[in-house]
């Protein structure tokens, strides 16, 4: 039985750094065409809301698809100090739905380096070995 040679690490390492460049031209061009394509369809989406102002509707049967103009909200908040103060505060209102479900990556590893005796319950972890490659 013959045994299977090693690719030597400096070809594989040129390979890689090939691949990635390779991956990152294609996600350029992905990008540019993408920002294109949206620029269009804004300015599409914006001459339908000035058809729909024009003629009081928030509706539009075509041929080709139903226009439905609707209100969209977008919450953000420039003083996350006390937002968070009024979500303790506000805590029996529910106010914590208020918040997404995640946990800060960089805080939880310094929190638990800082903290090795405060495990949070039902935490889990997934540690792996991860490869960088720099080019020369």
């Amino acid at each position: 039985m013959e045994e299977a040679k090693a690719i030597p690490t400096d070809k594989l390492v040129k390979t890689y750094v090939k691949i990635r460049d390779a991956r990152k031209e294609l996600a350029d061009k992905y990008e540019q065409e993408d920002t294109r394509l949206k620029e269009a369809l804004e300015s599409i989406e914006n001459e339908l809301l000035e058809a729909c102002k024009l003629i009081g509707a928030d509706s539009i049967r075509t041929a080709y698809g139903t226009l439905t103009r609707s209100v969209k909200k977008r919450y953000w908040t420039n003083d996350w100090y006390s937002f968070h103060e009024f979500v303790k505060k506000h805590e029996a209102h529910g106010a914590m739905n208020l918040l997404e479900k995640r946990i800060a990556q960089t805080n939880m590893a310094s929190f638990l380096e800082d903290n090795p005796d405060l495990h949070p319950p039902g935490l889990n972890v997934d540690s792996r070995y991860a490869v960088v490659v720099r080019r020369k």
